[in-house]
């Protein structure tokens, strides 16, 4: 279960997706970062304004047919 949103402002999510995407794919992600990883995945790493933002996210993995791998949120940043 995903945890609800702070109301201090927006919550940092790690979602990763089976699949290389390229920095090109940055904007269909409200601008998150993508780190491509050594097992062949991508992470999507950032800040997400609220649950409809994140529902957002995830229809547009779904929509790309990228495979849903994991979604976690976090209070700090991945490291590249």
């Amino acid at each position: 279960m995903v945890p609800a949103m702070s109301s201090s402002g927006p919550q940092h999510y790690v979602i990763r997706v089976r699949g290389r995407l390229a920095p090109r794919w940055a904007p269909w992600f409200d601008g998150m970062a993508l780190v491509p990883q050594d097992d062949g995945t991508t992470v999507i790493d950032g800040p997400v304004a609220d649950q409809s933002a994140l529902h957002g996210l995830l229809r547009t993995i779904s929509d790309l047919g990228l495979p849903l791998v994991s979604v976690a949120a976090t209070d700090e940043p991945t490291p590249s």
